[in-house]
């Protein structure tokens, strides 16, 4: 039977995922880039949505939640072919329409998030053609997987929100193509720092207010999880802010604020996979954890590696997300204040799982990524040119301007 309550709340925590992207990712990524490219991340965002939706709609929702095989859905619920208004999800008290919706504002986000890799120099038609292969072929099997009843699931993989599904496969597959793309025109001396860091900010808040439907919203009803998972979520968050905080004030002598809102996202990607799992205990251990080795591992990509991941989607959201996979393992057990493994299952075979979970997800990430960005490489191109890069894509690729005189 359909439940009221229930129903309202994943209402409201569709409404706030999706808040997430349109306007806080956007805003988030836009303060972080020079002004000549305001408004082709924006575009990037805003149109990543708009395709997104329809792909889910025509077959990837059924790709990733329709019965198939352990590794893929079959597409019986194209175009939710067969799905009355009134029949509730399976296992749930909610509508279809509604987990339909829920679900489709996480396949929104996550390509949204690769965005943040290959800013200010990426052609517009190859990223949209990118972005729905990549939804097709990486993210409908992964949450096939997980979420859908597939291999992983039958294994008992713990991943609440998305760590696996959403984080670890944005920020590998962002690693991946951004090796393929090349860095931008003087990475790493001559890059210049973010153009407006209070747009970030703002952006960076919004998906913090988001980031509540994006985990309590995954319990899939309005009941002890859902509220354990929003509080942990938050604690999360403002711990991973103030470790950020703390290690630039005594390496560089200044707390940024750019430093500090990228530890609240670092903070939300770690928890998200143990948010459902995990009692506050665990979240500020998670939040201490999510922190520190992002933290460290922005730097190891960008000045020890080379990679211009742009604005560190693999550091925060893939390193994040995988970390927090890891930490679930343990801090589910009651000891810890979580909900306590499943009976017969230990820490030991929990991690075991979990390790394979986080070793599939990586390696199907990287070779299919690799795939869709050769094929569109090799038919379309990727890279604007180098005038184009430095007139800014605003101009070159839309014809519009964040700033008029």
């Amino acid at each position: 039977m359909i439940d009221a309550a229930n129903t309202a709340w994943i209402l409201t925590s569709t409404a706030l995922v999706l808040f997430m992207t349109i306007p806080g990712l956007a805003l988030f990524y836009a303060g972080l880039v020079q002004s000549r490219n305001v408004l082709s991340v924006l575009m990037h965002c805003f149109s990543i949505t708009c395709l997104a939706s329809l792909l889910w709609l025509a077959g990837v929702y059924s790709l990733a939640f329709a019965e198939g095989n352990a590794y893929v859905g079959d597409l019986s619920k194209f175009f939710l072919a067969g799905i009355g208004r009134d029949a509730p999800y399976p296992g749930t008290s909610i509508p279809e329409t509604v987990f339909f919706m829920f679900q489709m504002t996480f396949a929104i986000i996550t390509p949204a998030l690769i965005v943040g890799a290959y800013v200010e120099r990426i052609k517009f038609g190859p990223m949209l053609a990118f972005s729905a292969l990549w939804l097709i072929f990486v993210y409908a099997p992964v949450a096939h997987w997980v979420w859908g009843g597939g291999w992983l699931a039958g294994m008992g993989v713990m991943d609440f929100a998305g760590g696996l599904v959403v984080h670890l496969t944005a920020g590998v597959s962002a690693v991946v193509l951004v090796m393929v793309l090349g860095p931008r025109r003087g990475f790493p001396g001559e890059v210049k720092p973010p153009h407006a860091p209070w747009m970030t900010m703002v952006g960076a808040s919004m998906l913090w207010v988001g980031w509540f439907g994006f985990n309590a919203g995954s319990a899939l009803a309005a009941g002890g999880d859902a509220g354990m998972a929003l509080a942990v979520t938050h604690i999360s968050a403002a711990t991973a802010s103030l470790v950020w905080l703390v290690i630039e004030w005594l390496k560089f002598g200044k707390p940024s604020l750019i430093g500090l809102v990228t530890g609240t996202i670092a903070g939300l990607a770690t928890i998200t996979p143990a948010s459902g799992f995990v009692g506050p205990a665990g979240a500020v251990v998670i939040g201490l954890a999510g922190g520190l080795i992002c933290f460290l591992c922005v730097h190891l990509v960008k000045n020890r590696l080379r990679i211009d991941d742009s604005l560190d989607v693999f550091a925060v959201h893939g390193v994040g997300g995988a970390t927090g996979v890891v930490l679930v393992s343990f801090l589910v057990d009651t000891s810890f204040g979580g909900a306590g493994l499943a009976d017969g299952v230990t820490i030991g075979a929990q991690f075991a799982v979990q390790m394979t979970g986080l070793a599939a997800v990586a390696v199907w990430s990287v070779v299919a990524t690799y795939i869709i960005v050769k094929a569109i490489q090799m038919v379309a191109g990727l890279r604007v040119t180098n005038d184009e890069e430095l007139e800014g894509l605003d101009i070159t690729g839309h014809g519009e301007t964040a700033y008029n005189p």
